[in-house]
């Protein structure tokens, strides 16, 4: 079996980064739903059993805060990868005729961009 191309690559590179970014903003809202959740509870007196919704809450928040960090080092990763992809479908428009890896490469790019 023949080495993946620099251009499958960079497209599985982006593929990647972007399933990422899409794992984490949904991880968020979970995060953001258990502590709307605890706020809920803890402002209507319904602690739970063992009375640590203000310790739980606290955790969330701080998980919360911790997933909203990664998003800016992953934005830029995201935009690095583009580029590198950019760059070797720009390589392979003008040295390789038209197939499904570079298709694909297209795809992904226009996925990316619009994300």
């Amino acid at each position: 079996m023949p080495a993946p191309s620099a251009l499958a690559i960079a497209t599985g590179s982006v593929q990647r980064l972007l399933k990422e970014e899409a794992s984490y903003h949904k991880e968020l809202a979970d995060q953001e739903k258990q502590i709307k959740t605890l706020e809920e509870q803890i402002k209507s007196g319904k602690d739970d059993e063992d009375g640590n919704a203000p310790y739980m809450l606290k955790q969330q928040q701080t998980a919360a805060e911790q997933t909203r960090a990664v998003f800016g080092p992953l934005k830029k990763r995201i935009e690095d990868a583009v580029a590198k992809l950019q760059d070797q479908i720009t390589a392979a428009d003008e040295t390789v005729s038209p197939g499904a890896e570079l298709d694909a490469a297209k795809a992904i790019l226009a996925q990316a961009t619009a994300a």
